[in-house]
């Protein structure tokens, strides 16, 4: 088609009008702290054990999806175990798991592997793929997993230790709230579906490179501006501060996006936080990362760095359990001090927790907060619970 060529240098277009001028007003304006800093940092993976690379339409075999989790669990705890942070903590992930793909031995052997103190299970969603999704379908899929995971699994968490099960939420293919000009969802006012089905943040931004559904509010930690069953209510919001507890949830945590540039190893380019064959993690990068200078207002030396990473992807396999993987963790934990770092591993309950502790206006150690009002209470799996996704699944 004579328009497609077109295409890419109108995103490019399009994402450059959306992110620069913010970009350029948040360098002008921010300024990472002279002084020691803690770094609260949390990992979202985007787990979905049947992908398969560059077809977003297939799903691997059975059998594979069980190889690669089983594998995972094994070499994990192998690559992380050594390194801690300054609460003796692992470089745990948050195992945000696709809905619509529930498969009960998967998701309980993943959650055993988070028992073990390997992280936490969230809620992941790929919809409106071939025809947009309805809101009605929307909210019964996320309901449904997220008791699944609550009563059958022992996951999830629970504001002040009571009430109905909490989640966490990305976003598949980033189109949160139908963002992507209409594609990868349909459903105008899924922010207010997520408020009303427990979701206490949503972590999907940034979105790769030259997305379309990326926003121009970066680098960020806000309350959606209301009304929020209006498409894509999260492109703006007021910023969290200290002594301000928020009210409206849920809360948008970002992870960086900053302009990365060129080196005598490196092209310039895009820093989103990802971790890719072609981006693995480096001291480098976290020097971008504290630059982006994501923070509560008013408490700028607790800073939140929200990474992310497709630890299923067999091309990634390097990147999230190799060589790469491991230096960086040597680095950063051993580099610490001589930076001037506190590190601490959350996830992103616990990342959620720590900024609310900020916005209430509370000091001393930030991992003293990672319980601090979302807690998980663990229940007993029940034998009655549907072997597929079409528990879930329209």
């Amino acid at each position: 088609m004579p328009g497609d060529s077109l295409t890419a240098p109108v995103n490019k277009l399009s994402y450059a009008c959306h992110v620069l001028p913010s970009y350029a007003w948040q360098w002008l304006t921010r300024r990472v702290p002279s002084g020691p800093v803690h770094l609260i940092i949390a990992l979202a993976n985007h787990f979905e054990p049947s992908i398969v690379p560059d077809n977003g339409s297939s799903r691997a075999p059975r059998d594979e999806q069980e190889r690669r989790l089983e594998s995972w669990s094994r070499e994990y705890p192998k690559l992380a175990g050594d390194w801690r942070d300054h609460d003796g903590r692992p470089f745990v992930h948050t195992y945000f798991y696709p809905a619509e793909q529930y498969d009960r031995p998967l998701i309980q052997q993943l959650a055993e592997h988070c028992h073990a103190g390997w992280g936490e299970i969230e809620i992941h969603l790929h919809h409106g793929l071939s025809a947009p999704d309805t809101p009605a379908n929307t909210r019964r899929q996320l309901s449904a997993f997220r008791d699944l995971l609550a009563r059958d699994h022992g996951c999830l968490s629970y504001l002040d230790g009571t009430g109905s099960p909490k989640y966490a939420f990305v976003h598949g293919n980033f189109a949160l709230a139908n963002s992507a000009n209409g594609d990868f969802c349909g459903v105008d006012d899924e922010i207010q579906i997520l408020a009303d089905t427990g979701c206490y943040a949503d972590l999907t931004l940034p979105t790769a490179p030259f997305h379309t559904a990326q926003i121009a509010k970066i680098n960020s930690l806000y309350e959606c501006a209301l009304p929020l069953d209006r498409r894509s209510a999260h492109r703006e919001g007021n910023d969290l501060r200290r002594v301000h507890s928020p009210q409206i949830f849920p809360l948008m945590i970002q992870g960086p996006l900053m302009l990365r540039p060129s080196s005598k190893s490196d092209k310039a380019g895009i820093e989103n936080g990802a971790i890719t064959k072609r981006n693995p993690l480096s001291i480098s990068r976290l020097r971008l990362w504290k630059q982006a200078a994501i923070s509560v207002q008013g408490k700028p030396d607790w800073l939140f760095i929200k990474l992310h990473c497709h630890g299923m992807d067999p091309t990634q396999h390097e990147a999230v359990l190799g060589a790469p993987m491991r230096e960086f963790l040597c680095a950063l934990v051993e580099g610490a001090q001589s930076r001037k770092e506190t590190l601490h591993f959350v996830t992103a309950r616990e990342m959620v927790n720590i900024i609310l502790a900020a916005c209430d206006g509370k000091e001393g150690q930030p991992g003293n907060y990672r319980d601090y009002r979302l807690q998980c209470l663990r229940s007993t799996p029940s034998s009655s619970i549907p072997q597929s996704v079409s528990a879930v699944k329209e």
